[in-house]
């Protein structure tokens, strides 16, 4: 009877074993994202930020590796405790990181810390694993079926991550949560290796006590989380989000509703009347006779707005790609009351895309193009300042049509504006791709960012000096006196010289803006 029994008894540990790859896998690599995402919600600047975190994470696992070779008995026992310290130190990390950005001005050390700590107990768990399961099959099995096992897990945490745990969870939560999976995976090898194991009192009870943290942690994140928000924010923080691509938050103080993403001002409702009266009226003064608008970005309704004030207007498209924040605006009454629900208009059609992607794969044409998207501080948002980019809008406009752009400030950051600026002039486009813009840069003071800029680039000569807004126009800022001194630039903002145009290929967009906000902050 024994006989039949025993390998049946002595498989079950080496399947553990096997499943635990898997599942250290996942966590493992969710620990890393989760250091990643939260530095570029905080800091900005995603590639930099994911390259750097993956550089430490990985030199940390290396050494975690190396580590292994003065673990020289009681294998089991030092794999449980593996398991519970990258549980309790990955669990807390994106705790602890929230933390140190809202109270401390040491974030950076703390986050190389961290990934150090977590990153050297993820490279211990493999080798070690491989030591225990050598003693049960032939090494050439062992490693084949851990390392294939230890990039499935990466594959699933890879795709689980950004379409369900950011969404759906948080970052917070996820934290806890793929802690606690690390510490699940502690006790039940506690059972399992109970006979290898020489110390199995003190592991349990250190289990015990790091999962009582950590379902204290998950229990108690929501309150938190909202409270290292609040030491973010000077006001009351009345709604956040969490969206696919970005950490959406509102706050109010009396009348002053504002937005910020990752943590960055969107606008104010004390003065976001100043920027997109800017950006959509001297357009529509210019070809007074558009009927087709296409706003990208704006997913906040405002522009669009502002573009339903001009009665002749029949078609507004919308292209934004976050689809949670158009909900926001297009739900919740009293941001849907900042647009006047433009969301909602009949005229308005909206669409959750990506902009470059709908101008690739759109075949309609526009009078009028708003481009309202985000400062091109990082390399995904600098290819849609590009002259690709520009060329795709050409190719959508009509044959008297007008692009308009944010354009960032040329006072703080004078080299991105005027790049915008020259990117624009040498764009090419039309059938044998001779054709150009004339382009015509603007400004105004908008007292939540300073000096603005904006640039429009038109198929046909446009006179600013003429330009007048319609008559009836009920604005609180613009005028038609003031209309033409938007193109009129102080000395201190003119173009610097030699400033290269944008392309897809080298992004210098994105260096001159981080080099001129550089000089004005951290």
């Amino acid at each position: 009877m024994s006989d039949h029994r025993t390998p049946a008894i002595e498989r079950v540990p080496g399947i553990f074993l096997l499943v635990s790859v898997f599942v250290i896998a996942i966590c493992g690599l969710v620990y890393e994202l989760l250091a990643a995402s939260l530095s570029t919600y905080l800091l900005g600047s995603s590639v930099t930020h994911f390259s750097i975190v993956i550089g430490i994470f990985l030199t940390a696992m290396g050494l975690g590796s190396y580590l292994t070779r003065f673990v020289i008995r009681y294998l089991a026992d030092a794999f449980i405790a593996v398991q519970i310290g990258i549980g309790l130190i990955g669990g807390l990390s994106a705790a602890i990181l929230l933390f140190t950005f809202s109270v401390t001005d040491v974030y950076l050390p703390v986050l190389v810390g961290v990934l150090l700590l977590t990153g050297s107990f993820v490279g211990m768990e493999i080798p070690i694993l491989i030591r225990i399961l050598r003693s049960r099959e032939a090494l050439r099995v062992t490693v084949a079926n851990v390392l294939a096992l230890d990039y499935l897990g990466a594959l699933f945490a890879s795709a689980a991550f950004p379409l369900f745990f950011v969404p759906y969870v948080g970052l917070l939560r996820t934290s806890f949560i793929f802690g606690l999976i690390n510490i699940a995976v502690a006790g039940v090898g506690i059972r399992v290796l109970r006979p290898m194991l020489r110390r199995s009192l003190k592991l349990t009870t250190a289990a015990v006590v790091a999962a009582v943290v950590l379902a204290v942690g998950l229990l108690g994140s929501g309150a938190f989380s909202s409270f290292t928000e609040s030491l973010l924010y000077q006001d009351d923080i009345v709604l956040t989000r969490q969206t696919p691509y970005q950490r959406l938050v509102v706050t109010r103080w009396r009348d002053d509703v504002r937005l910020f993403i990752d943590g960055n001002l969107q606008f104010s409702t004390v003065d976001e009347h100043r920027y997109h009266e800017t950006l959509v009226h001297p357009a529509l003064s210019a070809l007074p006779g558009a009927e087709t608008v296409l706003i990208l970005g704006g997913g906040d309704g405002l522009a669009a707005r502002e573009v339903l004030k001009h009665a002749n207007i029949q078609r507004i498209d919308l292209v934004d790609l976050d689809g949670e924040m158009i909900k926001l605006f297009r739900e919740v009454p009293f941001l849907a009351n900042l647009s006047g629900n433009a969301l909602s208009n009949p005229q308005v059609s909206v669409h959750v895309q990506d902009a470059g992607k709908f101008l690739e794969e759109t075949s309609s044409s526009w009078d009028v193009i708003l481009i309202d998207l985000p400062d091109p501080n990082n390399l995904s948002l600098g290819r849609l300042y590009t002259r690709s980019f520009y060329r795709l809008a050409a190719r959508r406009l009509a044959a008297t049509g007008i692009i308009v752009t944010q354009a960032t400030s040329p006072f703080y950051a004078p080299e991105a504006f005027w790049c915008i600026v020259e990117t624009l002039r040498s764009t090419t486009f039309g059938p044998e791709e001779k054709d150009r813009f004339y382009v015509y840069p603007y400004h105004a003071y908008i007292p939540s960012f300073g000096d603005w800029g904006f640039v429009m680039a038109s198929r046909k000569p446009v006179a600013p000096p003429r330009l007048t807004l319609k008559p009836g126009m009920a604005l609180k800022f613009l005028s038609s006196e003031m209309l033409p001194s938007l193109f009129s630039f102080p000395q201190d903002t003119l173009s610097p010289q030699a400033i290269e145009p944008n392309r897809l290929d080298d992004q210098v967009l994105v260096k001159y803006y981080r080099h001129g906000w550089r000089r004005f902050g951290p």
